[in-house]
C-alpha cells in the first residue's frame, strides 16, 4: 500500500499543484523535490547561464534558461539549465515567450549538489536525449569533472583541466575548458 507521500498521481494532476521551492519534478507518476542548490551550484548555474547567453542570445541562436520547467514524455522536469535552440523556443500568438514548455532542451544541463542522486539526475538527462535533446551534461562539482551524454553514445568525461569541453553543434563558438568552468568557483 502506498502512503500519502508517493501516492501514485497523473501528469495533469502534478501540474494543476503550485509550485513549490526548490522545484519539484514529477517522474513516473512519483513527485520529487529537487535539492536545494548551494554556493558551488548556483555560481556554476549563473555563470554558465551568462557565458551561453552572451554568446548564443545575442546572436538568436539559442538562450539559455536556469531551473525551467520542461513537460514532455508524460514527465515535468526542471533543469538547471536548460538550453533551447532559437526555433524551438515557444511562443504566445503575440511574439513573446511562452510560460509552458512542452518540449526537451536542445541541450540539458545538470549540476550535481551535495547529496543529490547522481541515479536521478542521469536518468532526467537521458529521457531528455530519448525524447530530442542534442545533449546533456552532468557536472560534478565535487569531483570536478564533466560527463558528456549524447544520443546512442557512450558519455564522454572530461576530467582534466586543461580539456575542452564538448558543446553541441550549435553552440560551437563556444569554448571552455575544463579548468575554466571551475575557475568560476574561486573567490580570489
Amino acid at each position: 500500500m502506498l502512503d500519502t507521500l508517493t501516492q501514485l498521481i497523473t501528469l495533469e494532476q502534478f501540474l494543476l499543484q503550485p509550485e513549490t521551492k526548490p522545484a519539484s519534478e514529477f517522474v513516473n507518476g512519483i513527485i520529487t523535490q529537487k535539492t536545494m542548490p548551494q554556493g558551488e551550484h548556483s555560481s556554476i548555474q549563473g555563470e554558465l547561464t551568462s557565458a551561453v547567453n552572451g554568446l548564443l542570445k545575442k546572436a538568436r541562436i539559442a538562450w539559455a534558461f536556469p531551473e525551467l520547467r520542461c513537460t514532455f514524455g508524460d514527465r515535468s522536469i526542471v533543469a538547471d539549465i536548460a538550453v533551447f535552440t532559437w526555433e524551438h523556443i515557444p511562443t504566445n500568438p503575440d511574439g513573446t515567450i511562452s510560460n509552458t514548455f512542452n518540449q526537451p532542451p536542445d541541450w540539458v544541463i545538470e549540476i550535481l549538489s551535495p547529496n543529490q542522486s547522481v541515479n536521478r539526475v542521469v536518468v532526467n538527462i537521458l529521457h531528455c536525449l530519448d525524447h530530442g535533446s542534442q545533449m546533456g551534461w552532468l557536472i560534478d562539482p565535487a569531483e570536478r569533472l564533466v560527463m558528456i551524454y549524447q544520443p546512442n553514445q557512450q558519455p564522454i568525461v572530461i576530467s582534466f583541466p586543461d580539456q575542452m569541453l564538448i558543446f553541441p553543434s550549435f553552440a560551437n563558438a563556444l569554448q571552455l575548458s575544463l579548468g575554466q568552468l571551475f575557475d568560476c568557483l574561486k573567490v580570489n
